[in-house]
């Protein structure tokens, strides 16, 4: 094959935990405290969202303006990005995750990492991993001057990961025919990318996932 491809979700697959509230918190702590009583907000959106009052795009644009606020100066932002990024590395990284990185880069694949959450501090993260690109979210604004709480596109979740994924590959001049790609995933919305790949791995799934992954023949893997 002319490309070998090893693509990883992030949160709880590459990561403990999630990562977006976590942003949300450390960036408000330190460039706006007072928005932290704002948090019960967040909580009454995600309810709003179970409820199917709001949709997940939404939920994560009314997420930033609470907590960061509806726009922001790039500059006074990313020193607070970077050192989430920092903390996440130190404090929310799945070392049997870190080993299949390694392998994966040991095979000759290139690494992509493809996520729900935003461009804006997923970069960081990948770069500090040794990820070669980065299919995300991307905020409206993502290379000018303001960082503004709107998504441009769609989010990369689900069906539309799956189509971020193609149009990469076709903007990199990818063959999916002439491609063998690896992909790993903790969470049933990435059944598009799974059943997309040539090797899937259903890592540290949650429940319906492990259903899914036993029913296909997909491979479970556990890493702490």
């Amino acid at each position: 094959m002319a490309h070998k491809l090893a693509i990883y979700d992030m949160d709880r697959t590459v990561t403990v935990t999630g990562t977006y509230t976590g942003f949300l918190i450390h960036v408000a702590r330190r460039m706006a405290p007072w928005r932290l009583a704002l948090f019960p907000g967040v909580v009454l959106l995600m309810l709003a969202y179970v409820l199917k009052l709001v949709t997940r795009q939404r939920l994560k644009e009314l997420n930033q303006a609470l907590m960061i606020g509806f726009n922001v100066e790039r500059a006074k932002l990313m020193p607070h990005v970077e050192s989430y990024a920092d903390k996440v590395m130190d404090t929310n990284m799945r070392q049997g995750a870190l080993a299949q990185i390694a392998q994966d880069r040991a095979d000759g694949y290139r690494l992509v990492l493809a996520t729900a959450s935003y461009r804006l501090y997923v970069e960081p993260i990948a770069r500090r991993l040794g990820f070669d690109a980065v299919i995300a979210t991307d905020h409206l604004s993502q290379d000018l001057r303001y960082v503004r709480a709107r998504i441009a596109g769609e989010n990369c979740y689900d069906t539309g990961k799956l189509r971020m994924i193609k149009a990469w590959m076709a903007g990199e001049a990818i063959d999916r025919d002439h491609a063998h790609i690896r992909a790993y995933s903790d969470h049933v919305s990435d059944a598009p990318m799974l059943e997309f790949a040539d090797m899937p791995f259903a890592a540290n799934p949650h429940k319906p996932l492990a259903r899914l992954a036993a029913a296909r023949g997909w491979r479970r893997v556990d890493w702490s």
